[in-house]
């Protein structure tokens, strides 16, 4: 198969725009060259990739798949001509990072804003993902790269780093305080209500995997869909929950939630930095990879 490249980029222009002539004015273009060119790519690739009405087109399934691929392709040429500009003095250009709240809290900010005091110039847009999401997000290229939190369960090409060790205790409100007294098992920590983020996030994972090896499954109570949520609600004693204790150590020391000693050991977590092995990530990114690296480098 031989399509003309430029078929894949009107492609785009349509599919963005869910209009013929929308994308003829984008691309400087006529309608009837637009229609042209999008009969041509279908008969080619041998499928309907639009479906046509009055108000204008929609994608097919198939459609769908191909703009999939080809999105991430203009990204990439967007990037590419943004790079060309000024790659050099790093004035222009932007990076794209899917993070969780925990990696962000726990790991990010610090670097974040020493790239961005010394890269004031480049543009940072940060998708707040789940690490499941994230990790669509690198392979359907729409993000640059994601910081995120084990487990992964990678598939070639996606690579992780791991950047940082984080232990996550358990915490509940002033009216758990009792519990404080001695260490508590799993199957004693079942008994009481538990707050954890939602099924299908890693740390919803993490924990029902770990609980499953004291044969007992996980039910949260309350299923919150950011870690910025738990804190909240434990302090509304609603319930007990595992934090990173960098998050929790300030309500600890204020005395509005207290830390509760395990009797078994919780396994290690780590924020880790996923990245698609065979994209070229343009020069801002690898400055920004950079400066994640640095503390690794130095051990």
């Amino acid at each position: 198969m031989n399509v003309n490249l430029e078929y894949y980029k009107i492609f785009y222009y349509v599919a963005k725009y869910g209009n013929f002539t929308k994308a003829a004015h984008a691309l400087n273009n006529s309608q009837p060259n637009i229609t042209r060119a999008m009969n041509s790519l279908e008969h080619e690739v041998n499928c309907m990739l639009f479906v046509r009405t009055n108000r204008g087109v929609h994608l097919t399934p198939e459609g769908e798949r191909l703009y999939e691929r080809v999105s991430a392709a203009m990204k990439q040429f967007q990037l590419a001509e943004e790079e060309l500009s000024d790659s050099a003095a790093l004035e222009h250009g932007s990076i794209a990072i899917g993070v969780s709240e925990t990696a962000l809290n726990v790991y990010l900010l610090d670097r974040l804003r020493r790239f961005h005091m010394s890269y004031p110039g480049v543009r940072l847009k940060i998708y707040n993902h789940s690490t499941p999401q994230a990790i669509h997000s690198v392979r359907n290229g729409e993000i640059d790269f994601a910081v995120v939190t084990t487990p992964t369960n990678l598939e070639a090409p996606l690579k992780e780093i791991h950047l940082q060790e984080f232990k996550e205790i358990l915490v509940g409100g002033k009216t758990f305080a009792g519990l404080a007294e001695a260490p508590l098992s799993v199957e004693e920590v079942k008994k009481y209500p538990f707050i954890c983020l939602e099924m299908g996030t890693a740390t919803y994972r993490f924990y029902h995997e770990w609980m499953l090896t004291y044969g007992i499954e996980l039910v949260p109570d309350i299923e919150a869909a950011t870690t910025d949520q738990i804190l909240p609600l434990v302090k509304s004693e609603l319930g007990l929950a595992f934090l990173p204790e960098t998050m929790a150590s300030e309500a600890i020391q204020k005395g509005e939630i207290v830390p509760f000693p395990l009797r078994d050991q919780v396994p290690e977590r780590y924020v880790c930095m996923v990245y698609d092995s065979k994209r070229i990530m343009s020069t801002a990114t690898q400055k920004l990879k950079k400066i994640l690296l640095e503390e690794l480098s130095a051990k």
